[in-house]
């Protein structure tokens, strides 16, 4: 299933039932209290608005987090600059803070590139219909520097959409 934010209740909800079997290759929620705007898209060549929802996040641990609903510190490494229907919609890549396996990774260069990989090819995918054309585009993967420029603009598309 895909969940997304709902802006007025503040809610996760069902957004539709994915397509494929793709599991995605890391725990995938948002950053609370972002929004992808246009301080987002400008960091993002090629797009002109956000995706209008909250920053994506992936976070590695050694260990599955299986409940919803969570809040967990994570240290942001990197992320993948993605274009979806012409929008900015970036996934940031975290590690969770402590964690006995990724707990010392501080940039992209730390994760095996199996790994990014997976993650490059499951976001190039998970929104496939087969016929139809890909509605979403891999740019390419950053590093941590400039993923910290992405959260922190969107704390501020956030803060300038809802004060």
């Amino acid at each position: 299933m895909k969940y997304e934010i709902d802006k007025a209740t503040g809610y996760l909800r069902v957004d539709r039932p994915q397509r494929s079997s793709a599991l995605p290759p890391a725990l995938y929620g948002f950053i609370p209290r972002t929004y992808c705007g246009p301080g987002v898209a400008a960091l993002s060549p090629g797009t002109t608005e956000g995706d209008g929802d909250p920053l994506d996040i992936c976070v590695l641990s050694e260990r599955p987090i299986t409940r919803s609903e969570v809040l967990l510190n994570a240290r942001v490494v990197g992320g993948i600059r993605q274009i979806d229907h012409g929008s900015a919609d970036d996934k940031i890549i975290a590690v969770l803070n402590n964690d006995n396996i990724w707990g010392e990774a501080v940039d992209l260069s730390d994760i095996p590139e199996r790994l990014i990989e997976r993650l490059r090819h499951y976001f190039a995918t998970y929104k496939l219909i087969p016929g139809d054309e890909a509605p979403v585009v891999v740019q390419e993967v950053y590093a941590a520097a400039h993923a910290e420029h992405v959260v922190q603009a969107a704390l501020e598309d956030y803060v300038a959409k809802f004060g």
